[in-house]
């Protein structure tokens, strides 16, 4: 049995239909600033002033909205964007993302605990992985940093990864050479 809603206004209200807040659109767009903006490598900035210039002509945001192939929302967004910037502002910037947990002061120490180098009877380490840096920062400044993101910033800091080719303790001297010169022979 199917079941029907209605919605009757006694019990619910209806929705209000509230008017978009008017946003200004500056003139300081001029046909330069538009070409200017339009040599831009990045298609979506011509099309963010095309869509404000429907806007500064006359034409609806809704208008101008379905011309761009977007929502309202970011047409609104756009229009914030220029009156705050200018022209300038409708370019892409680069996404701030999350900020560090390393600061200067935690930088400066590490960079000296690598310099330093491990203590082997304090440390326990005889030479220093990123893993062990990681333990150090916890024990020393309480700052979690993952395995990727301390080598990042080891690398930004100068430091390289040395890693060393693995090599038994009874290997001798000679065979290695001696192994190459038959794998040549043979071939």
């Amino acid at each position: 049995m199917a079941r029907i809603v209605t919605t009757h206004y006694r019990y619910k209200r209806p929705p209000k239909k509230r008017k978009p807040a008017t946003i200004k659109v500056p003139e300081v767009v001029t046909v330069r600033d538009r070409k200017r903006v339009a040599k831009q490598p990045v298609p979506d900035d011509p099309r963010r002033l095309l869509t404000l210039a429907a806007i500064y002509e006359g034409a609806s945001r809704t208008e101008a909205a379905k011309a761009g192939c977007v929502t309202l929302q970011v047409v609104r967004d756009w229009v914030l964007r220029l009156n705050a910037h200018g022209p300038a502002g409708l370019i892409d910037r680069k996404a701030p993302g999350h900020p560090s947990r390393l600061n200067d002061a935690h930088r400066a120490a590490l960079a000296a605990m690598v310099e330093s180098g491990p203590i082997p009877a304090v440390h326990g380490v005889v030479r220093w992985r990123v893993i062990d840096l990681c333990q150090w920062l916890w024990e020393e400044h309480q700052v979690t940093v993952a395995k990727q993101t301390l080598s990042r910033e080891l690398l930004a800091m100068g430091c390289r990864k040395l890693s060393a080719r693995p090599r038994h303790h009874e290997q001798a001297a000679g065979a290695v050479e001696t192994f190459k010169c038959r794998s040549l022979d043979v071939i």
